[in-house]
């Protein structure tokens, strides 16, 4: 005898087993899940008699459960008597149990009752497969019955099999990226970028896409990054998967300032912008072809190169130390990758030093006592020795400034000019209507002081 036979036989003997039911009833059919399901309707002329019947007090709600969660099914009986309750599944026909005992060789399906009034069913770390109706009943004659239904809900997963993954592309060509999930109610999917930016959606810039599907037309750089595909159903939690697209072109560069003018002894610093993926090499030259190599953060090299990456953007820099006359000229920024090459030309021209010119007022001093010679003291000696260097470094220019012949207050360490190239008394200007011709610096200083006199 095969066990669905079984199980009703012993079902069969056991509700034959009960008291019967007295006076008239009558049924009502319900279509519960496809099925006819018959439930007891008081007849009017019993209803002396149905007062000691046993009979539903609530009805059997219908619970919502998580996949792997466990749920519990309640059918309360008021004056049950020696009647006895039995779960059946509606869609299987399958006994579940009866009174006290389970019936069915599920391990997951256990009893429960409290004070022979509340008869609870059991479904433990519930799957798909018990999604269904289930149905309580009381062995009267007729048989009363109540359904109750078990939803059995999936949060969503994606089905990486049928997913696309990260991918590389080249630039201007068209881009499919689908997404595929499945959970119950069935997963709502869309798409959106990682870094919350919109996407240039065919023409359109939109936050989120919607759908399994997302396909660009003439994919660009702009393009490139990660994307979201995100799958829910109300079920929490929703999942995502993420995809990074990969848009390969060839390098591409712009230079802020094509000329750059510097004077010497100082630092210059040039700078250049690429963009390129794969990621591309890039380097400085000189105008005769030599690549620029530095250590960097070494204290007194020539250049510094410092290359700075943001995605597939890179950010060049060269900076030129102590400018002297042989470092102007043309440098070229270079950059390399395997679809291509680019370059780009920077002049560094020489520019005048910038001028800062000041006038000293003097006035005539007796010689002071003991004799000194006139000269310049060692303070106006290191001054004069400082013009001389300024002016070394900057070809013919000096600054317009000179000393007195006699002494000052600057002279109490007393001492003679020590440079013979250019005597002190050159430089005097005791009278400034007379003024001796030592150099154009004191030729220009003579007639700037005349045109204040006149």
């Amino acid at each position: 005898m095969s066990r669905p036979m079984l199980q009703w036989c012993v079902a069969l003997v056991l509700l034959a087993a009960a008291t019967p039911a007295l006076g008239r009833r009558s049924r009502e059919v319900k279509k519960v899940g496809g099925r006819a399901v018959e439930e007891l309707a008081n007849d009017p002329v019993d209803s002396v008699s149905e007062l000691h019947m046993p009979r539903f007090s609530e009805s059997i709600p219908n619970i919502t459960v998580t996949i792997g969660k466990d749920a519990v099914l309640a059918c309360v009986v008021d004056n049950l008597k020696n009647y006895k309750v039995a779960w059946v599944r509606v869609d299987t026909q399958t006994i579940l149990s009866i009174h006290h005992n389970v019936i069915t060789q599920n391990p997951r399906i256990s009893l429960s009752h409290t004070d022979h009034r509340s008869w609870y069913l059991h479904i433990n770390d519930v799957q798909e497969a018990d999604r269904g109706w289930y149905m309580c009943q009381i062995n009267t004659d007729p048989m009363r019955s109540r359904v109750g239904y078990v939803q059995v809900v999936v949060p969503p997963s994606i089905l990486d099999k049928e997913t696309s993954s990260d991918m590389v592309v080249r630039e201007n060509s068209n881009v499919s990226m689908n997404c595929k999930a499945e959970g119950y109610p069935e997963p709502y999917i869309m798409w959106r970028r990682e870094d919350g930016e919109d996407i240039n959606y065919n023409g359109n810039e939109v936050s989120v896409v919607d759908g399994e599907l997302l396909y660009i037309t003439r994919v660009s750089r702009l393009h490139m990054g990660a994307y979201l595909c995100i799958a829910s159903n109300g079920v929490p939690p929703s999942i995502s998967k993420r995809v990074l697209l990969r848009v390969q072109f060839p390098p591409m560069l712009t230079i802020p300032n094509q000329l750059e003018g510097a004077y010497m002894g100082q630092d210059v610093v040039l700078e250049c912008h690429t963009e390129a993926y794969p990621s591309s090499i890039n380097y400085w030259t000189t105008e005769r072809g030599d690549m620029i190599v530095s250590a960097l953060h070494v204290s007194g090299d020539k250049y510094e190169a410092v290359s700075t990456d943001d995605g597939y953007k890179k950010y060049m820099m060269l900076k030129i130390r102590n400018i002297l006359r042989k470092d102007f000229g043309s440098y070229k920024c270079v950059a390399k990758n395997s679809l291509g090459e680019t370059d780009g030309l920077i002049k560094l021209d020489e520019i005048p030093v910038p001028s800062t010119t000041s006038t000293t007022s003097t006035t005539s001093q007796p010689p002071t006592a003991g004799g000194k010679k006139r000269g310049r003291s060692k303070h106006s000696k290191q001054r004069h020795k400082h013009n001389e260097v300024v002016g070394a470094a900057n070809k013919d220019f000096t600054t317009n400034r000179w000393d007195r012949g006699d002494s000052g207050p600057w002279d109490e360490f007393g001492g003679q000019d020590e440079n013979p190239e250019i005597p002190s008394e050159g430089l005097a200007m005791d009278n400034p209507s007379s003024c001796t011709l030592g150099g154009s610096l004191v030729v220009a200083s003579c007639l700037l002081s005349l045109f204040w006199l006149q």
